[in-house]
């Protein structure tokens, strides 16, 4: 309906009509010249059009469309050139040598998986990493001196990790080597990797590529004539994929711990590639300024270590046992490229590239000569002055600084969007309550925009899940783009498109490009200040998304204002908003790194398509947030709109018929089914030590999402009616998990099979009971098994358990409200012997507790029985199956 020239004149802010090109008078000309008033004015200010006629210059779709989206595929070129590796081999022998690096590399992995126990891991790799350091030893220049010790501790600890377990461990390896000036040095920084690996997997990226590096940085160095300032200590760890076990047997009981004052650890997350520092500290911004001079090839963000950190990711580093228990700075760093193969049979030395190990070797020798010569080292403890902001500028350079001078800048920004945004409201009261009103207006219109954007795509990932096609981008990672990304920007021009036109139908499309400008700065705004408030050291994004906008605002303003929006504009728009977009189209890639493969071991919990397609959207919504004043300026949106729309529809049909087939066995670039099998025997016994029940199967557990939807064609008996029953009296279910990890995999399966025994079968006994003054009972257990075990209690009604053997003492209790405890033990270790404590308000008809031990054959003959392997050869060649055999022994005392 046309509104009225009394209604024009009495909204807040005066609507102004978009007029045909007709002569009869205008609205504003019918009020005598004389009684002009400063609103008057400012709405005969609105109305004056740039362009012929009096009529406002619109942007064509077409031409506005095609340049945003050679601006986008611009972008993403820009940054796929940024990550490549263009590195040259070193020309000087006193450099790094990634050839040298790459021979020790495939050495370590040919003698295969190296799981904690093993003799791969034990001895086979022991003795050849110490063969390599006893031929560098020889080799060295005479101003060093070089230590090895081999190091097999036994220690046990409690950690805050997938709902918190206790670790116990025995007889494990560590291969130490110290590099020190002639004369000895009271001082050391530690630099540490690990050469076990997971059970089935070479694990030539997790982590045998960084102890490769670190044998050939232990090579560049020696030979050096040049001694170093303090020692360097190389720390190869055998216990890494047992949690932490070994790092913690390191700095809790090694001699040389001591003299620690930092250290920097290297991990993977994913097979070469960029090896990111996302993590340092805590609060040692000299350790970033260390990186920063040092470091050829810089990879850092400190956004990474704000995800990290708050648990979002389910994975931990030796970094956490270096902080919580040494007390010690440091910087981790890992590989994220690639982490569809990490932890598979397909993560071998031949995929990780020479550029990659020639990149890390680079970046840590340099930063570990650095530690070693810096007089920050000796007094590390005196320079705990706060966390750091650092980022890097595409791999070129890193900005760092203090959060303190961040804080301050980022308010700075932050008054200098609010004084721009004050010029306009500095005016007569009406005229400044009148903006107000419309820039809330407008940004209502924007934040609903977004809202209804994220539901609707949300509704789409959710349909698509519930039919059984998640993950279908997981081999195809841009049909997420596609089916998602389009519909998100077709769903905000939709929306716009539709206030544009009904709400704002008399408004002139010059003053509304300018508001929702407006809009988007103030909703950075605020987000900028209420990051710096909280302490997020990760506010620098927002800082960039006011700043450049601030800026490409002076740069435009007076083409703006005399000739509206012409194609000019478009372009100098869009090399101001050039720095935050291209930052955020590298952030982006980050990200998608990381977290697509993480998709395909999430769990069976999650939908996968909800948290991809909530990402992708955000991140359109984030790219988009300052070009939403385009659907304002064009002349239309219709046949965006449209070829959004259209491109959805046909990849969303494509997406349900299942044509996107998630997974690929492609030799060159596989996107395995990750299924882990165990041939499980379980026995369950009653409180007078008489076996109650007991059975025999293939537990099968899918790692992600898919569950066996994908397998059930090629064997069919496994299927839903064959899913896992839960043991409701039984801690963790009954089931033998290597981890407490239960929450993470509720959907799981269990064919049954024929018993198997294993030849080293466990051995559990009770050796005491007894009871103590402070009316408690102590009983006392000892058990005899394979490497890894993993042991539930699990107090009955009315019992608490108050202390026991492991640990610090005090029983850790999984967020279940059941006890965890994993086991594990290296060669020739002694029957592991543990107590606990008991309290019981009453005395207990049932017994007092429940213990079940759950054991795990990962090497040697026991691992396959015959009834998996025979089961393994059914299963189609795109899925990565790890499998053992497993026994599950449950007690109530």
């Amino acid at each position: 309906m046309e509104r009225n020239s009394a209604a024009v004149g009495g909204r807040a802010v005066k609507r102004l009509r978009t007029h045909a090109p007709q002569p009869p008078q205008q609205p504003h000309q019918q009020q005598p010249p004389q009684r002009r008033h400063p609103e008057k004015e400012e709405k005969e200010r609105r109305e004056k059009k740039p362009g012929e006629g009096g009529f406002p210059r619109l942007l064509p779709e077409t031409s506005v469309s095609l340049a945003l989206l050679l601006y986008l595929l611009g972008l993403r070129v820009l940054v796929h050139i940024s990550i490549q590796q263009l590195l040259q081999p070193p020309q000087d022998p006193r450099e790094f040598d990634a050839f040298r690096a790459r021979a020790y590399l495939e050495n370590i992995t040919a003698i295969g998986p190296r799981i904690v126990g093993s003799p791969e891991n034990e001895i086979l790799t022991v003795n050849y990493l110490l063969q390599q350091i006893k031929t560098i030893e020889s080799e060295s220049s005479n101003v060093h001196k070089i230590s090895i010790d081999i190091q097999r501790p036994t220690g046990t600890f409690s950690i805050d990790f997938l709902g918190g377990f206790t670790s116990y461990y025995d007889n494990i390896t560590n291969v130490v080597v110290k590099l020190e000036p002639k004369n000895g040095a009271e001082h050391a920084v530690l630099s540490n990797c690990h050469f076990d690996s997971v059970p089935n997997t070479p694990g030539a990226s997790d982590d045998a590529v960084s102890c490769s590096v670190m044998l050939e940085i232990l090579h560049t160095l020696s030979k050096s004539p040049e001694p170093l300032q303090y020692a360097i200590i190389f720390l190869f760890n055998g216990a890494e994929e047992n949690v932490l076990q070994a790092s913690h047997g390191f700095i809790t009981q090694h001699h040389w711990a001591k003299s620690i004052r930092a250290f920097i650890n290297l991990e993977a997350a994913g097979v070469g590639g960029k090896e990111l520092v996302f993590q340092t500290g805590p609060e040692n911004s000299w350790l970033v300024q260390a990186y920063i001079s040092a470091a050829k090839h810089p990879f850092a963000c400190v956004i990474a270590q704000e995800v990290f950190q708050m648990g979002i990711i389910p994975a931990d580093t030796d970094f956490r046992i270096y902080r919580d228990f040494g007390n010690i700075p440091g910087i981790d760093l890992a590989f994220i490229e690639n982490g569809y193969i990490y932890h598979t049979k397909y993560d071998t030395a031949d995929r990780i590239l020479t550029d990659s190990i020639q990149r890390a070797g680079d970046n840590i020798l340099g930063v570990l000569k650095y530690l070693a010569k810096s007089d920050n080292l000796a007094k590390s403890y005196q320079y705990r002055h706060g966390n750091v902001v650092f980022f890097d500028i595409f791999g070129m350079f890193i900005l760092a600084y203090p959060v303190r001078v961040g804080a301050i800048l980022n308010y700075v920004i932050t008054a200098l969007a609010v004084l721009y945004l004050g010029k306009k409201i500095l005016h007569p009261r009406k005229r400044a309550i009148s903006y107000l009103k419309e820039l809330a207006i407008a940004l209502f219109f924007t934040v609903l925009s977004w809202l209804t954007t994220l539901l609707g795509i949300l509704i789409v990932a959710v349909f698509i899940s519930l039919l059984g096609c998640s993950l279908s981008w997981y081999t195809h990672f841009y049909v997420a783009v596609f089916l998602y990304g389009t519909a998100a920007l077709a769903k905000l021009i939709f929306v716009h498109t539709w206030v544009k036109r009904f709400y704002y139908k008399y408004t002139n499309q010059q003053f509304l490009g300018e508001i929702f400008f407006d809009v988007s700065l103030v909703f950075w705004s605020i987000m900028l200040a209420m990051f710096t408030y909280l302490g997020f050291c990760s506010a620098f994004f927002n800082a960039i998304w006011v700043a450049f906008p601030l800026l490409t605002k002076l740069l435009t303003y007076k083409e703006f204002k005399e000739k509206g929006a012409t194609m000019k504009f478009l372009l100098i728009y869009l090399l101001g908003m050039f720095a935050p977009c291209l930052y955020t189209m590298y952030l982006n890639w980050m990200i998608y790194e990381v977290v697509i493969p993480i998709m395909g071991r999430s769990g069976s919990e999650i939908p996968p398509d909800v948290l991809v397609a909530s990402f992708v959207t955000v991140s359109s919504i984030v790219l988009s947030s300052y070009f939403l004043n385009f659907i304002y300026l064009a002349r239309s949106t219709k046949k965006t709109a449209l070829t959004l729309t259209t491109v959805f529809a046909v990849v969303f049909v494509l997406v349900c018929s299942g044509i996107f087939f998630p997974y690929s066995s492609d030799s060159a670039n596989p996107r395995p089914k990750r299924i882990v099998l165990q041939h499980l025997s379980r026995q369950f016994h009653d409180l007078n030590g008489h076996l109650s029940k007991s059975d025999s199967g293939i537990w099968i557990n899918g790692l992600d999402y898919g569950g066996m939807s994908h397998i059930t064609p090629h064997i069919p008996e496994l299927n839903d009616t064959m899913r896992t029953k839960c043991e409701e009296e039984s801690p963790f279910c009954g089931l033998p998990w290597i981890l407490p990890v239960n929450n993470l995999f509720r959907k799981n399966w269990y064919l049954p099979a024929t018993v198997h025994v294993p030849k080293d079968s466990i051995q559990f006994q009770l050796l005491s009971k007894e009871q103590l003054p402070w009316e408690s009972t102590k009983l006392t257990f000892e058990i005899s098994g394979p490497s890894h075990m993993s042991l539930y209690l699990r107090p009955h009604q009315g019992v608490t358990l108050s202390r026991w053997s492991l640990g610090d003492g005090t029983p850790f209790v999984n967020r279940d409200g059941d006890y965890f405890v994993y086991y594990s033990h290296g060669l020739q270790a002694l029957p592991w012997r543990f107590w606990i404590e008991m309290k019981a308000s009453d005395e207990p008809v049932k017994g007092m507790v429940t213990l079940g031990i759950a054991t795990h054959y990962f090497f040697g003959e026991d691992q396959k029985s015959p009834q998996l392997r025979a089961l393994l050869e059914r299963f189609p060649s795109w899925a990565f199956l790890s499998n053992w055999v497993s026994t599950y022994d449950q007690f109530i005392f």
